[in-house]
């Protein structure tokens, strides 16, 4: 039942091969097929040699010469073609998988994505693209080339000598056999190594995302180790799939030698005794050696197909794995406001964060979240951008439950500015509108707002950012990050230390340009809690130990003198 599940799951990402690519399969299909004659009639045409050679027939040498060209020419012009149907057929089946593969990993929730690891993807678009591409498109045409050919050579030799080609069935069992009882190990031996592919491109991935940590703590040494130990668990994986194959060629070719060699013996002692010509028995020993490359080939080639077959599945299977809930979709708009009651949130079961948290956020206000280290104000923000669903009490946007509200509207309403900011490796722009059209009035205003009004005279829009953002600084790609967000419009905006990585001046600049949107509801996290600043806010959310220890204006909590008083004189 489960094998069934999975084929079904799969079935998109296999029709993505063929959807609106018929056409260059079933050419690649039918010119692999015309060229099963030519390669039939070598065998044939080498007979035809020998039997003018030992004739002394010059005419029937100058037959068989003429058919030698028209077979090469045939050849030529056959193979090229199938060469360039093949290309066209392939690019385009690997294009629409990937794109298939991609777009249903750009269908999952924050939520969803946040559980998984990405190594798993990085694996299954490289790494197993390549296996697929090869062992499952590439190999179903040689599969059909040399079953064909098998069935072929087989009917050539009953019509040369019904007896001989009775002996060459009896000694192609062995191989045969051969090919059949080894198939399954070679299928192990591929998922294996997909498997340990997939944990040595997470292994790669954590170092060189912790390089700078490597090197400030002087860790290279270890670091080495890590990646030598990686490295040679999916290099021993990779050798015990040689070290298959090889054992499964070499055993193919020794039957392959005594089939051969069988028939070359028993049609020399026909030929002697006059049942057949030299010429045939030249013909059957060619014949035999392209019935032992099917018969070699065709089950190896069948048992990586599967195992690739297998790759597809496991891309389906993941792409389906903590996939975006559905949802009821919710207007770009904030009417009556968000409601908490009673939330209580931890990543880890029974170490909750956030504790029996109750709130209401109204549209159009400000709001300003403070406290220490590890009082759950990020994760206030995460939960409120559905990252996480797991949470107890509820949470109610305009009335609607947010565990029932689909995942894309949601984004609609809200986005987060958060403290890790990521840039493509292309230009400011580019990183500001994410792509899209904007009108350069709309991105103008956000790039103001943002304080990257300077970055852009000096460097301009065109400016490539590299990767990650490399080539500029800090505050810099925080600024990106914020006219991104402001470019957006969305009702509700989420800042979360957005501001952190900016001067004092930059930073008061930004969140005031913030504070005096209009229309919006904001709700920010920081730690600067500059007087000017906390006076615009309408309410300040004071957390400690994942509750809400106070609440109110910046003059009543100061009038208060309670904790947030603690918190703005430890600051100023």
């Amino acid at each position: 039942m489960k094998r069934k599940g999975q084929a079904n799951v799969a079935r998109p990402f296999f029709r993505a091969f063929y959807a609106g690519n018929r056409l260059n399969f079933a050419l690649t299909l039918l010119l692999t097929l015309l060229g099963i004659p030519i390669t039939l009639m070598v065998s044939w045409l080498l007979g035809e040699l020998l039997d003018a050679a030992s004739s002394g027939s010059m005419g029937q040498l100058t037959h068989a010469l003429k058919y030698v060209a028209a077979v090469c020419i045939s050849y030529l012009i056959l193979a090229l073609s199938i060469q360039w149907a093949k290309a066209r057929f392939l690019c385009r089946a690997m294009g629409q998988y990937k794109s298939l593969a991609f777009r249903r990993l750009s269908e999952k929730s924050i939520s969803a994505f946040s559980q998984e690891n990405t190594s798993r993807y990085l694996s299954t678009l490289t790494n197993d693209v390549t296996t697929i591409e090869t062992n499952y498109l590439e190999n179903s045409f040689a599969i059909l080339e040399y079953t064909v050919l098998f069935v072929g050579s087989l009917g050539m030799m009953l019509w040369y000598s019904p007896v001989l080609a009775v002996i060459a069935i009896l000694l192609s069992i062995l191989p045969i056999a051969v090919a059949i009882l080894t198939g399954g190990v070679l299928t192990r031996r591929e998922q294996e190594v997909s498997e340990q592919n997939e944990s040595f491109m997470a292994q790669i991935k954590d170092l060189l995302n912790g390089f700078s940590v490597i090197k400030s703590f002087k860790a290279e040494q270890e670091a080495q180790r890590q990646f030598d130990a990686a490295n040679q668990t999916v290099e021993n994986a990779k050798r015990r799939r040689r070290w298959g194959t090889g054992q499964v060629k070499t055993l193919s070719g020794v039957c392959g030698f005594i089939m051969q060699f069988g028939i070359f013996i028993i049609g020399a002692y026909l030929a002697i005794r006059g049942s057949i010509s030299g010429g045939t028995v030249v013909v059957f020993v060619n014949l035999s050696g392209t019935m032992i490359n099917a018969i070699n080939i065709v089950p190896q080639y069948w048992a990586s197909r599967k195992a690739a077959a297998g790759l597809v599945e496991k891309l389906a299977q993941v792409s389906e794995e903590h996939a975006a809930r559905s949802g009821k979709a919710i207007p770009p708009v904030l009417n009556e406001g968000i409601a908490l009651k009673h939330v209580t949130f931890g990543y880890e079961p029974d170490e909750p964060v956030l504790k029996d948290l109750s709130l209401t956020l109204e549209p159009g206000k400000k709001y300003a979240i403070v406290g220490g280290s590890g009082s759950g104000k990020s994760t206030l923000l995460n939960l409120l951008m559905g990252a996480y669903d797991g949470y107890s009490g509820s949470i109610a946007i305009d009335g609607k439950e947010l565990r029932e509200v689909d995942p894309d509207s949601l984004y609609d309403l809200m986005s987060l500015i958060g403290q890790n900011v990521f840039l493509f490796d292309d230009t400011i722009r580019s990183n500001i509108t994410m792509f899209r059209d904007f009108p350069n009035a709309l991105v103008e205003e956000a790039v103001k707002r943002s304080g990257l009004w300077e970055l852009l005279e000096q460097r301009g829009a065109d400016y490539r950012c590299g990767e990650n953002g490399a080539g500029l600084s800090g505050g810099e790609r925080q600024r990106v990050s914020i006219a991104r967000c402001l470019l957006r419009g969305t009702p509700v905006l989420l800042l979360d230390e957005a501001t952190a990585a900016l001067d004092n001046q930059t930073a008061f600049a930004v969140t005031d340009a913030i504070l005096h949107l209009d229309g919006l509801t904001r709700l920010v996290v920081t730690h600067r809690l500059d007087e000017a600043l906390m006076a615009q806010y309408d309410e300040i959310l004071v957390l400690r130990d994942g509750r809400i220890q106070e609440r109110g204006d910046f003059d009543a909590l100061m009038a208060e003198k309670g904790y947030f008083y603690s918190l703005y004189t430890l600051a100023a």
